[in-house]
Order: structure tokens, then C-alpha cells, then sequence
């Protein structure tokens, strides 16, 4: 019913789910309503393009062969980590990566199929954003978050 990808090296990860037809079967899975989730590298995985630190542990890479389920690009960790913003918005606008999300720690993108249906927060004040490359360089636009805590 549901698979849920924790962290890790986001590109070793894909490796070896290609390497034992994994990916094929979580596309399958998707394609049947499982419910497929995750943080960080278990956020990057199912986007064609992400932002990640899998090739050199502190810096900053676009990653552009994701499993591709949804559209564009993604950044998790991006209050969390001083240097993703400015790393996605760089990637962005040199046309790196594709417009995309990002998301807040503590804030989740929840999708229906391929379109953002609400995002969700376990943290007060986390929210998410859609930056995409506009003639002036990178446009970010903050999407709320519906707080789950009390």
C-alpha cells in the first residue's frame, strides 16, 4: 500500500534499484495507486532532476537522472541546509535543472498523480515553494503549508 525511502546518497540509491529492476518495479507500483514517499534522497527519487550532495558529501550537484514519476526538479532541505537555496536557484537559472519544488524540513509535497494536491507540515512555519527560471534570473513562490501538530 505504501513504499516510504528514507535518506542517503540519492545516486547510488537509483544505481542499485536499476541494477535489480527496482525501478521498474516501484513505476509499476505508482501506476497502481501505492502510495510512494519519502525524505531527501526519498524526495528526490521520484522527480526526473534534484538537487543533491550524492557525488562529494557537502557539495551541491544537480542530479538529473531521477525515476522521472513526476515532473521536473526538487530540493529538499531547503530552510535546512544554508546552501541549497542559493545551489537550486543557481541550478535553475543556468538551466541546470528544470523548474521545480522545494521543500522546507518538516514540510511534504503531497502529489495526485503528477499535480501538487496540498503540502503538509509536522513543522509550524515550514512550508513549500515552486521556483522556476523567468527572464529575470529565478522567481520563487511560497506555497503554505497545512500545519498537522496542534
Amino acid at each position: 500500500d505504501i513504499v516510504y525511502v528514507g535518506g542517503g546518497n540519492t545516486a547510488s540509491m537509483l544505481t542499485v534499484w536499476r541494477a535489480h529492476g527496482l525501478d521498474d518495479v516501484l513505476t509499476r507500483a505508482w501506476e497502481e495507486g501505492v502510495v510512494l514517499c519519502g525524505l531527501s534522497a526519498g524526495m528526490n527519487c521520484w522527480f526526473e532532476e534534484s538537487v543533491t550532495d550524492s557525488f562529494s558529501i557537502g557539495d551541491l550537484a544537480p542530479l538529473t537522472d531521477g525515476l522521472g514519476l513526476l515532473r521536473g526538479s526538487c530540493c529538499p532541505h531547503y530552510d535546512g541546509e544554508k546552501q541549497r537555496r542559493p545551489a537550486f536557484h543557481r541550478f535553475i537559472g543556468s538551466g541546470e535543472l528544470s523548474s521545480g519544488w522545494a521543500a522546507d524540513n518538516g514540510a511534504a509535497l503531497v502529489f495526485s498523480g503528477t499535480e501538487l494536491d496540498e503540502v503538509v507540515s509536522s513543522r509550524a512555519g515550514a512550508a513549500a515553494y515552486r521556483v522556476e527560471k523567468a527572464s529575470s534570473g529565478v522567481s520563487e513562490r511560497t506555497v503554505a503549508a497545512r500545519y498537522l501538530g496542534c
